[in-house]
């Protein structure tokens, strides 16, 4: 695949109006935290089908589920072998030209906590949960981040499930959570306290519902940028959940908890991919018709020649991050799964290329481009935590050169 299909750009197009309709003349609200993303959201998938498509999706997998069950036999994996990601990558892509914020949102909500759940849980879990969080009808959280862990994130993890006769009963804290705030079902990752060393517990996951006694959701945090991505803070204190509320209803799931957390990571660091190609578009059209535009010295500064080089670097890190993109499509339509080293270079390399495209925009526009009423000042703000979440680029830099020192 070298370029987008007619198909795509038709779809392209009309995702591209309703962003311009329904996205873009809500901004400085969905920044300012007056307006979670949620409606907006369920709008898009109501205007494009895409939460009918969820629903015949889950009952096609849990139908398939159930005829496994009653043979005794374990159900064949769903393989992207003929899917178009490029469909559920185009809504990312052009969501993240205009406010990258609900994609996170968004991709928390529909991808991981449902991800979490979907390939691990029993079918009953599936049923009571799932389908909710794939059409958005509730807003998912997934809990992994605590305030000592960040990166080390099972190695510091302290958040625990002591059982208690057929209950658990979980304590600890996590911070930094998409969604946190506002959601109805959350994922809370923690360790299974057995008196042993913290380093040898199983790692489980729990799906907690809002309102639970003990549960607290903070109000959304201040930060930097992704301001229409509501973050918060979670508190647990001694919130007792029965088994039917841990993720596979046992404690030795085949793949084990932090497998399990890992394969959430992969879905996360490969969408970057999408998120950046967003930003750096935008950076770019907004670059291009600025140095049009914008008179220096008698001509327009388009004519510079230091100018053109930001612009010319600015599109070749377009090109590459679109073929990555596009890698990603390829592979999810020939049913090729991606590796973790794979996820990690192609995020590594994408998130950098965001965010030097962003600040190189922010510095064509000079003084302007400092100021919030010039766009490019929000998406240097918010392409920056894509070099963050997910895994830091220190991170990615160390699970790929751990994979070629394997080889």
């Amino acid at each position: 695949m070298f370029e987008w299909s007619e198909e795509h750009q038709m779809i392209r197009e009309a995702v591209k109006r309703f962003v311009d309709e329904e996205v873009r003349p809500h901004v400085e609200e969905l920044e300012h935290g007056d307006l979670p993303p949620y409606d907006i959201i369920r709008k898009m998938l109501k205007t494009f089908g895409m939460d009918a498509l969820a629903r015949d999706r889950f009952a096609t997998q849990i139908a398939r589920e159930k005829s496994a069950a009653e043979r005794d036999e374990k159900p064949k994996e769903a393989s992207g072998g003929g899917r178009d990601a490029g469909m559920s990558m185009i809504p990312t892509i052009e969501l993240c030209r205009v406010c990258p914020g609900m994609v996170t949102a968004m991709g928390v909500s529909m991808g991981l906590a449902s991800a979490a759940i979907m390939s691990k849980g029993t079918i009953a879990q599936k049923e009571r949960w799932a389908l909710d969080l794939m059409t958005m009808d509730k807003v998912g959280a997934w809990a992994i981040t605590e305030p000592g862990s960040g990166s080390d994130a099972f190695g510091s993890m302290k958040s625990t499930a002591r059982r208690d006769g057929d209950d658990y009963i979980l304590n600890g804290s996590k911070t930094f959570i998409t969604n946190g705030p506002y959601a109805d079902t959350t994922i809370f990752i923690c360790k299974l306290d057995e008196g042993n060393p913290p380093e040898q517990r199983k790692v489980l996951s729990f799906v907690l519902d809002r309102g639970m006694p003990g549960f607290v959701q903070s109000k959304p945090l201040r930060k930097m940028g992704m301001h229409s991505s509501p973050t918060g803070e979670l508190f647990l204190d001694d919130v007792r959940v029965g088994r039917d509320r841990l993720i596979g209803e046992t404690e030795d799931l085949p793949a084990g908890g932090r497998d399990g957390a890992k394969a959430t990571f992969m879905i996360e660091r490969s969408g970057v991919a999408a998120m950046a190609l967003g930003v750096i578009e935008e950076c770019l059209e907004l670059s291009v018709q600025y140095a049009k535009d914008r008179v220096q010295f008698g001509k327009p500064i388009g004519e510079f020649q230091l100018i053109q080089e930001k612009l010319a670097r600015m599109e070749v890190a377009r090109l590459n991050v679109q073929n990555l993109v596009f890698r990603t499509i390829e592979m999810s339509a020939s049913g090729h799964l991606m590796t973790l080293a794979e996820a990690s270079a192609m995020k590594l390399y994408s998130a950098r290329a965001a965010s030097e495209v962003a600040m190189e925009a922010v510095q064509l526009h000079g003084g302007n481009g400092y100021m919030s009423e010039f766009r490019v000042e929000q998406l240097a703000r918010d392409a920056k935590v894509l070099q963050i979440y997910a895994g830091t680029d220190e991170i990615q830099i160390t699970h790929i050169a751990k994979d070629l020192l394997r080889r």
